[in-house]
């Protein structure tokens, strides 16, 4: 049976910031989903995670049209859709650190990059910062990420617990992001997905004050896409809305809902007000 795709994305600013530095694209017809979220001075946050989409975004609709042939870089170990996802984010992380150096406001800027590449029953994820990828199945949450941030660190040397570093002022210290670095090294996994599967991608907006627990309760409530990513955005400005929210759902379907899908394609890119 066929492996289709449903989606919905959207970004909050939240209760505390003056304006929104994230910034997300899902397009479906080369089933690519990516959050990034911005950092830096001024509006540079905001032009980073904007810069980071937009090459990401063109250099996969360029592989897809099979534009690009080099293969001389890629992972024998991985499928041509990982190693592609891979070059583009690289592609990316060139292109911020580049004109961070060229224009002296933006200076330092970075951007977190969460992404998924459905192909066929495959999805293929990368990340690099705290922004986060998890699988929704069989009512079971999973996480397929885990934050490049000092807390995370801390946690998994067994100097902190995870209460600790819920409430540790360090928590929003990422140890590593695209763009501020002339090189990056981006964690990359492979999975099948089958249908009935559901895809979460987010900024640490929705993570920094809803537990997966709490996230998991909302989803399993009745509802389309949208009411269930409303749902997340609700509860973590509920929790104080301290960070940019940004709620991405991809639902893996079969044949029906690809029809369905047929009919409402939408190409998604947007960067919430």
């Amino acid at each position: 049976m066929a492996i289709d795709r449903l989606h919905f994305a959207k970004s909050d600013i939240g209760r505390k910031r003056p304006h929104n530095e994230d910034c997300f694209v899902a397009d479906g017809s080369i089933g690519l989903y990516v959050v990034c979220d911005g950092m830096g001075g001024g509006n540079a946050g905001e032009v980073a995670s904007r810069m980071a989409i937009e090459t990401i975004l063109a250099q996969m609709r360029s592989a897809e049209s099979h534009c690009v042939s080099d293969t001389a870089a890629d992972d024998p170990n991985l499928t041509p859709a990982t190693n592609q996802l891979a070059k583009a984010i690289r592609a990316a992380n060139t292109v911020v650190f580049r004109a961070s150096w060229e224009h002296p406001k933006f200076a330092g800027m970075g951007t977190t990059v969460a992404a998924a590449r459905l192909s066929g029953r495959t999805v293929s994820i990368a990340h690099v910062g705290d922004s986060r990828v998890y699988l929704i199945r069989n009512g079971i949450m999973q996480a397929l990420t885990v934050d490049h941030s000092w807390v995370a660190e801390q946690v998994a040397q067994g100097y902190m617990t995870e209460e600790e570093a819920e409430h540790s002022p360090r928590r929003n210290i990422v140890t590593r992001a695209l763009g501020v670095e002339s090189t990056v090294q981006i964690d990359l996994a492979e999975l099948p997905v089958s249908s009935g599967d559901l895809l979460l991608l987010c900024s640490d907006g929705l993570t920094r004050g809803v537990p997966c627990n709490k996230m998991l309760r909302a989803l399993n409530q009745k509802g389309d896409l949208t009411e269930k990513t409303d749902r997340l955005i609700a509860l973590a400005n509920d929790a104080g809305g301290e960070d940019n929210i940004t709620v991405m759902l991809v639902a893996v379907e079969g044949g029906a809902a690809g029809r369905f899908w047929h009919r409402i394609k939408q190409r998604w890119f947007l960067k919430a007000s």
